[in-house]
């Protein structure tokens, strides 16, 4: 860590920020856009999205095994483009997200189970117009752990609603990834500061007992 960064850290440290939230009560899995197209570096991928897929592999089997329950995200717009949005208007590719799109499936690696909640929607957020606040509620979660895609975009998103809805967020620093990295560890550190708790997977799966 370069100098300027030591003095960037003591900023926000003077100023309040940074401080831990911890990991309180039921946790959930929100996995944010591993589907195809984020996956393939000649579609929406790139970075370092493969090794936080590959991370994630072992992020959901801990999960599955403790008995959290697990949302995934993907984007699809109407195959008509009747629900293009602003999103849409700044992204245009992104209408070509599709419900038969295979683009849009989920990575075979990540593949939903039974009982696993996958949400839709056609904005960076995960929480934005769609249910998932609610049924994360009626489950009694209060800690939503995240992975995907991308850090700076989609997974930023959802953790700044996660934490404006009132849950406490983990962000998998291994397990989240961007077509760059210098968005991707700047989000990271901006979201350690302000919304989240920033950790890999080892230091979450040594904080979890059974784990």
């Amino acid at each position: 860590m370069s100098t300027q960064d030591n003095r960037d850290e003591d900023r926000y440290k003077k100023q309040g920020f940074g401080n831990e939230m911890g990991m309180t009560g039921r946790i959930a899995l929100l996995i944010v856009d591993f589907v195809n197209g984020f996956a393939d570096p000649e579609a929406f991928g790139g970075g370092n999205i493969p090794e936080a897929i590959e991370r994630t592999k072992t992020l959901l089997a801990t999960a599955r095994r403790l008995g959290w329950k697990v949302a995934h995200t993907r984007i699809v717009f109407a195959d008509d483009g009747a629900d293009a949005n602003v999103f849409s208007l700044k992204v245009p590719t992104m209408l070509g997200l599709t419900e038969t799109n295979p683009a849009s499936a989920i990575v075979d690696e990540l593949a939903p189970e039974p009982g696993e909640y996958v949400v839709r929607k056609t904005v960076p957020s995960a929480f934005a117009g769609t249910p998932l606040a609610s049924w994360l509620v009626t489950h009694g979660v209060q800690t939503v752990v995240v992975a995907g895609c991308v850090t700076s975009g989609c997974v930023r998103a959802s953790v700044l609603d996660a934490m404006q809805y009132g849950f406490r967020p983990v962000i998998v620093s291994d397990c989240v990834g961007d077509r760059a990295i210098g968005p991707h560890e700047a989000n990271l550190f901006d979201m350690a500061q302000k919304c989240g708790d920033v950790m890999d997977l080892d230091t979450l799966l040594s904080r979890l007992p059974n784990a």
